[in-house]
Parts: structure tokens; sequence; C-alpha cells
């Protein structure tokens, strides 16, 4: 298993999390950026997800639900900021339905290095309260279960044989 970094700073509004994929950029990105990918590996693998919105431009709006086996349903939705890309990265807010109010600001990075690819996700909340209060909900284990869940992805995806013409 890779290394699932956290850094959050005593009193700050801010955590980041970085993790290496064994992966293109491109490829990382793909998966972070088309629905019917992120939904194979964004959460712990115990919930099933769907994507019921999905705008992904300046200004488009998202929603996402993990279910769980018996029925209960954990929605999150934002808004994108400035254009996606690659090259300069996603930039969200993002909130958690079941706590309303609670709004944070995200952004994910992809640096290729050597063939690999480094995901920083720096997110910064509202309060200090907040950001601790995401972090004890146990939003580390969660992380490291679809950052797990993407590897097996990006292994899937790379092993698949290319299409005749490109």
């Amino acid at each position: 298993m890779r290394d699932t970094n956290l850094s959050a700073e005593p009193n700050s509004h801010q955590a980041i999390i970085t993790r290496e994929f064994d992966a293109p950029r491109e490829l990382v990105y793909r998966c972070y950026s088309e629905p019917e990918l992120l939904k194979q590996w964004l959460g712990p693998r115990k919930y099933r997800m769907t994507v019921p919105q999905w705008e992904f431009r300046d200004g488009g709006r998202y929603r996402y639900v993990h279910a769980d086996d018996d029925g209960n349903e954990y929605g999150f939705r934002g808004v994108f900021h400035g254009t996606p890309s690659v090259k300069d990265g996603i930039l969200q807010t993002w909130e958690f339905e079941g706590v309303p109010g609670h709004v944070s600001l995200q952004k994910a990075t992809f640096e290729e290095r050597n063939g690999k690819t480094v995901v920083t996700a720096d997110a910064v909340w509202q309060t200090v309260a907040d950001r601790d209060a995401t972090i004890d909900s146990g939003m580390m284990e969660g992380v490291e279960d679809g950052y797990s869940r993407l590897d097996d992805l990006l292994e899937q995806l790379q092993a698949a044989p290319v299409p005749a013409g490109r």
C-alpha cells in the first residue's frame, strides 16, 4: 500500500493530502473528471456511488451520493470554480449534505514525476472546528480506501487493450 500523507497543522483551517499513483497524470485526471470513472473509486468500498449531477466546468454544479446496504444515503455537493484542467487542477467547493452550511474549498492538483502522478488535495474549511470535525469523522479511512480503489482502477485501465486506430 502506498503512503497517503495528511498535513493538518494545529489551529489551521487547512488540510493537505498527498498521494502518489503509478499512472500518468492524464489518466489520473480522467479518473477525477469523468463521473463513470469517479464512481468506481471515490469513497469507501462499502458504499455504492451514484452521480446524479455532474457539470464539469466553471460554475458547474455536482452532486454524488454514497449508499450503504441498508439504504442509507450520504450526499455531497458543490460547485466547480475556474476551468478544470490536468495542468491547473480542479477547484471546487465541497459540502456534506448531512451537515449543511459547513463548506470547504478544495483544490486537487496532478504532478507527473517519472511516469507516476502525485495528487495533492488542498482543502480549506470555514473554521478550524469544521476542519477538525471532518478529520475526526474518519475522513482518512475513507480517503485511503478510495485511493486503494483508485490504484486498482488505474491498474485495470492501463492493462486494457488500446482499440485499433489509436
